[in-house]
C-alpha cells in the first residue's frame, strides 16, 4: 500500500502534519482510511508553509492507491470452491478504467466463445464494408440469444475457424486465447483477463477495433438471452431487471472426467457503475454447483469496487441462482422438455454446450 504526501500551506507561519491512519480492516482484505492531525503517527508527512498574503490556508490531498487485485484475493477468500475446482474471475469498471483479477489459469470457453465468434464475423464485415447477411444475422441472433450450436458452428466456418478467431483476437488484444481444433470451437482456450479484453472491445468505444454499430449490435444480443440462461454474472447486478446487465454463459461435461466447465462473461451495473466481469471454472461435480461458483465469484469481483453493496446470494435476473433458473426447475439452457442437460444438445441428452457435432459431451 502506498500512502500519499500531504501538503498544508497555512498562514503565518505555523504548520501541521497530517496522518493518514488504519483505523479498520475486513476479514476480506478491505481497508479503511481515516485523516488525522496528529503528529507522531508513525507515517511519513511532509508539509510546507506558503500562502498568499491574506489568503486561506489550503490542504491538498492524493487519495491512497488501492490495490484491487489483493482485494479481489481477499474476497475470493469467501468463495467456497469444492475440492478439484478451479475458478478465475477478472473484472473492470468500465467508468474508471481500474481494473482486479484472480487466478491466471487457461480454461475451456465453452459456449463463451460465441460472442468471440460473433465480434471476428463482425471484423471482417467491415474490412470488407459490408453488413451481416440474412443468413449471418439469423445465425447470430440464435449463438447469442439461445446458444444455438449449429448456428455457432455455421459462423465458426464462415470466420475460418481457429485462424480467423485468432486473427481477429490478435487485433482486439487478446493474448492468451487460441482457437479449439477443427469443428471443436467450444474447446477454445481462454483466461478471465482475455475475456475481459473482449468485453472491452464490446462495451467501450475507446480502443475498440468495432466500430459502434457493431458494438451496439453485439451489446443488444446479449441484454436478450433467454430465460433459464440469464444466470452466472447477473448475480452481481442491481436489481433484478434486464437493463442491469447483458451477458453470455457457457458450459461443458467433458467426458473423460464428468466433471464440468461453467462460464459467465458480462457486463454488469452496480450502485450507479458499470463493470466488465469474466468468470470461468472448471471441475465442478454438477452443473448446478458450476453456477453457483460462477455467481459467487462475480459477486466477489463487483464488490472489490462496491464496498460490500453487491447483491446478495440469489441475486440474479429472475433469481437463476441455481442450474437452470427457469420457472418448474428446468435444467437446460436451451433444453427440450424432458430436462435435457444440453445448450442447444440434440434429444438423446448431449451433456454440453461445447458445440461443433462431435464434441457435444467432450
Amino acid at each position: 500500500m502506498e500512502y500519499s504526501e500531504v501538503r498544508r500551506r497555512c498562514a503565518p507561519v505555523w504548520c501541521a502534519l497530517v496522518a493518514f491512519a488504519v483505523v479498520g480492516g475486513t476479514a476480506t482484505g478491505a481497508v479503511y482510511w481515516q485523516g488525522h492531525a496528529r503528529p507522531g503517527a508513525g507515517w511519513t508527512v511532509s508539509s510546507s508553509v506558503s500562502a498568499p498574503a491574506g489568503g486561506e490556508a489550503s490542504v491538498e490531498t492524493v487519495e491512497p492507491v488501492v490495490d484491487r487485485g489483493a482485494l479481489l484475493a481477499a474476497a475470493m477468500g469467501s468463495v467456497t470452491v469444492a475440492d478439484g475446482a478451479e475458478v478465475s474471475v477478472a473484472v473492470l469498471d468500465a467508468d474508471s478504467g481500474e481494473s482486479a483479477s484472480y487466478g491466471t489459469g487457461v480454461f475451456d470457453t465453452a459456449s463463451i466463445v460465441k460472442v468471440d465468434i460473433l465480434a471476428a464475423l463482425l471484423l471482417r464485415a467491415q474490412d470488407t464494408g459490408r453488413a451481416l447477411t440474412a443468413a449471418e444475422t439469423s445465425y447470430a441472433v440464435a449463438m447469442i440469444e439461445n446458444s444455438d450450436n449449429d448456428s455457432a458452428s455455421a459462423l465458426w466456418r464462415a470466420i475460418g475457424a481457429a485462424d480467423g478467431l485468432d486473427a481477429a483476437n490478435e487485433r482486439f488484444g487478446l493474448t492468451r486465447t487460441a482457437g479449439g481444433d477443427g469443428a471443436l470451437w467450444g474447446l477454445t482456450q481462454t483466461t478471465a483477463a482475455d475475456q475481459v479484453a473482449l468485453l472491452r472491445q464490446v462495451f467501450v468505444a475507446d480502443g475498440s477495433r468495432l466500430n459502434e454499430a457493431s458494438r451496439a449490435y453485439v451489446r443488444g444480443l446479449m441484454g436478450r438471452i433467454a430465460d433459464g440462461q440469464r444466470w452466472g454474472v447477473s448475480a452481481a447486478a442491481d436489481g433484478a431487471g434486464g437493463s442491469a446487465w447483458a451477458l453470455k454463459n457457457g458450459w461443458l461435461q467433458r467426458s473423460t472426467t464428468g466433471l464440468w466447465v461453467v462460464n459467465s462473461i458480462g457486463q454488469v451495473t452496480s450502485g450507479g457503475h458499470d463493470y466488465l466481469v469474466a468468470v470461468v471454472s472448471r471441475g465442478s461435480a454438477t452443473r448446478a454447483e458450476g453456477i453457483a461458483l460462477t455467481e459467487a465469484a462475480a459477486r466477489a469481483a463487483v464488490s472489490v469496487f462496491t464496498a460490500g453493496s453487491a447483491a446478495g446470494e440469489g441475486g440474479t435476473a429472475g433469481g437463476a441462482a441455481a442450474e437452470g433458473g427457469t420457472a418448474g426447475g428446468a435444467a437446460a439452457e436451451g433444453g427440450t422438455a424432458g430436462g435435457a442437460a444440453a445448450e442447444g444438445g440434440t434429444a438423446g441428452g448431449a451433456a454440453g454446450d461445447g458445440g461443433g457435432r462431435g464434441q457435444k459431451s467432450s
